[in-house]
């Protein structure tokens, strides 16, 4: 008999542990090569995972284990027949005839009742939980540490008048990695956030002007985030400790931009990376933008697509955010924050006029970027976005436009 071990592939370099998120297929299940059997979930993305060869499948893990790169995590029989048409139904078991059975006498308590483990204690000290609220499933009644874990504070002794449901869900590896690295960036660097205005007028001019014919010329959309990149690849020029990093006792600058995107994907926030964008046009821009959009949302993004990246933008304005301190994605100095764009009175000219108005976000590492830089950094920014012509464009926005 041949049996094919199927080991779990490497997704990138410095991976070395993987999560089994959902298997696509059960156990037994005839499958053909190359199609999807499961999804996995590394620190960084979630992958599928396609059969190497066709045959009868056999599981050897549970979805949410953890399993180590190149761990066999199921086997495949190659010399089994392919069923042929729908598989038979399996034979129900025989129904048991109807018997009256005598439920258990429940147990009298004793002394061990309640009484918690040393590591179920310390979780229940740790959530705040007395022992006398956690009813224990363990030896007479003892609390074990799974008590202890799934153990939730009382919500009140109040009468409710609705549901009260509540699901206990494990995050997916994507998301615990995520949360860990926030958590370390808020208590390693010395994160601050200036802020400042743009006037998006002259930008809504461009776009009314130019739009149809960009995007019948080009197959995308003249979007902002094309504005945006340029105008933070002409900033991190002008200012090149924001387009920094510290490793050790050493501050590596680089002499291009990489630009990070944050967006919000099906398994969470993802952070795909725009190569080189010092070398692109706006249209060059708006097709990678909505190229690494597109696989980030159907789960096709690589670990390659989202290493490295020297700067990130991230847009919280297109779910409504006015105004956000937005945290640093290491080992990267900065980030700059998008948000919604609103109609406010403005003075210009000494006259008021209504004007659309977006607020913006450097968060920066002071460790590394002073004040001048970031202020200067973020003004940068701003003039480009309310000059774009002279400052994005060389003065000839239609040629600009038709590169």
């Amino acid at each position: 008999m041949s049996v094919l071990e199927m080991k779990v592939p490497s997704p990138g370099e410095s991976i070395t542990e993987v999560e089994i998120a959902t298997w696509l297929v059960e156990d037994g299940d005839y499958v053909e090569k190359d199609q999807p059997i499961a999804e996995v979930d590394s620190d960084k993305a979630t992958l599928e995972l396609p059969a190497e060869e066709s045959g009868i499948i056999t599981l050897k893990a549970e979805e949410g284990d953890a399993v180590e790169v190149g761990a066999v995590v199921c086997l495949i029989d190659m010399d089994a027949a392919k069923p042929e048409g729908d598989a038979p139904a399996k034979e129900e078991a025989p129904k048991a005839e109807n018997k009256v059975v005598a439920a258990p006498a429940p147990k009298a308590d004793t002394y061990a009742t309640g009484t918690a483990s040393p590591a179920a204690k310390k979780v229940l000290a740790e959530k705040g939980i007395s022992t006398s609220a956690v009813k224990g499933t363990g030896k007479d009644g003892r609390i074990t540490k799974e008590d202890a874990v799934k153990a939730v504070p009382s919500m009140g002794t109040q009468p409710a008048n609705g549901s009260r449901g509540t699901e206990r869900k494990k995050m997916s590896m994507l998301r615990r990695k995520v949360a860990e690295r926030l958590v370390s960036v808020k208590n390693e660097t010395a994160m601050l956030t200036t802020f400042n205005e743009v006037n998006m007028q002259p930008i809504f001019d461009l776009r009314a002007q130019f739009k149809e014919d960009f995007k019948a010329r080009h197959g995308v959309g003249l979007g902002f985030m094309s504005f945006f990149t340029l105008a933070v690849v002409r900033a991190l020029k002008m200012y090149p400790d924001v387009n920094s990093m510290i490793d050790g006792d050493f501050q590596i600058k680089h002499d291009f931009q990489d630009i990070s995107i944050a967006v919000s994907g099906p398994k969470g926030l993802m952070v795909p990376v725009i190569r080189n964008a010092e070398n692109l046009s706006f249209r060059g821009v708006e097709s990678e933008v909505k190229r690494l959009a597109l696989r980030a949302r159907d789960g096709q993004i690589t670990i390659d697509e989202m290493t490295g990246g020297t700067f990130t933008i991230t847009n919280g304005g297109v779910f409504g955010s006015m105004l956000s301190t937005p945290i640093i994605n290491p080992p990267q100095s900065g980030i700059l924050g998008m948000h919604n764009i609103v109609n406010r009175p403005m003075a210009v000219n000494g006259g008021i006029v209504i004007q659309p108005i977006m607020y913006v976000a450097l968060s920066y590492d002071h460790r590394i970027v002073d004040g001048r830089e970031s202020v200067g950094f973020l003004v940068a920014v701003k003039e480009a976005l309310e000059n774009p012509v002279e400052l994005l464009m060389d003065g000839n926005p239609g040629r600009a436009l038709e590169m």
